[in-house]
């Protein structure tokens, strides 16, 4: 697969990375554990170098699952995590609030690397901009767990443009991880702009739309309740009637090109700029081959116009996080 460079200091990664959260949390029951840790190294043989994951994916079951997954291989492979959350650990609810203060970024990075039988974290993301503490301190703590060697690169995830530039002028920013694909266009106005200008990296999360993008669902899907978008105001019925004009639009395309709908769009993703990187999370293998067959579909000129022309005539319904959480990002 192709490579792709996030930041200026090396980071080098597979055009697309692999999503990991997926496969323990968020989607419903967790898949087969043993079915899972096949998929990780498999997508290694198939050219995937960059794996995400963070400890609140669980919490912690996930960093386990891609540490021991990895663990033979770990020469091969650039594993990113990510601190910021406080965790509810007795109670097993997940988090409860942010912390970034640096005591506990460095709590967090020595659990991290115990958890992904790991020497070095190659990517470290502040998962969420705590408002308690100035991130100038947030990026030195990381600039520390860097000069001893425990992290190789720093990242941070929904931030705005004014908190990536003070980050990056205390310890340069690898990448952004952000949600982005044609039906999440926010960053689009000043944030793209901001990484173009200091040379930092986009990940683009939920690329799929959290598999909206794939016309595999529809209006008259149901979710689990252990399935958090059964909680997300995009995926209310009414939204996804209203949203599958996109998919059709993808899918029309698709067809021209002998590609799914997800080809397309993670190609249109890829073809946006040379410093963005997907990373499309699945448990199946052959969503995995799928998804990784995007690299090779090269999108032309007329082609990325058409998508253009038509995607402005449709309005996304629904926000993508209920309040509460949408409060989390841009900050």
């Amino acid at each position: 697969m192709q490579k792709r460079k996030l930041g200026r200091d090396g980071l080098e990664v597979s055009a697309i990375g692999l999503g990991c959260m997926g496969m323990s949390f968020a989607y419903g029951p967790p898949p087969d554990k043993q079915a899972m840790i096949t998929l990780l190294r498999s997508a290694v043989e198939r050219g995937v170098t960059f794996f995400d994951t963070a400890e609140v994916y669980g919490p912690f079951t996930n960093e386990e699952l891609v540490g021991e997954a990895l663990f033979p291989i770990r020469d091969q492979v650039v594993i990113a995590t990510k601190f910021g959350f406080a965790l509810d650990t007795k109670g097993g609810s997940g988090w409860v609030g942010l912390n970034s203060r640096p005591s506990h970024i460095r709590e967090v990075a020595e659990a991290s690397l115990k958890r992904l039988k790991i020497d070095v974290i190659d990517l470290f993301y502040q998962h969420r901009v705590d408002p308690e503490v100035p991130i100038e301190e947030v990026a030195g703590a990381v600039k520390e767990l860097i000069r001893e060697g425990k992290v190789r690169h720093f990242g941070l995830s929904e931030a705005a443009a004014p908190t990536i530039r003070r980050a990056h002028a205390v310890q340069p920013v690898a990448a952004l991880q952000s949600e982005y694909s044609l039906w999440t266009r926010t960053l689009e106005s000043e944030v793209l702009p901001t990484l173009q200008e200091l040379g930092i990296g986009l990940v683009s999360y939920s690329p799929l739309g959290r598999g909206f993008l794939t016309g595999k669902i529809d209006e008259s899907t149901t979710f689990e309740k252990s399935d958090f978008r059964a909680n997300l105001p995009r995926f209310a019925p009414e939204a996804r009637k209203a949203n599958q004009a996109l998919v059709d639009l993808l899918s029309a395309l698709g067809a021209r090109k002998k590609a799914t709908a997800a080809q397309i769009a993670l190609a249109w993703l890829l073809a946006q700029k040379p410093w963005i990187v997907p990373i499309p999370g699945t448990t199946k293998l052959a969503r995995l081959s799928e998804n990784i067959g995007a690299a090779e579909l090269v999108l032309s000129t007329d082609d990325l116009s058409e998508l253009e022309r038509a995607a402005a005539k449709i309005t996304v319904q629904g926000a993508r996080y209920p309040e509460n959480l949408e409060r989390l990002t841009s900050r």
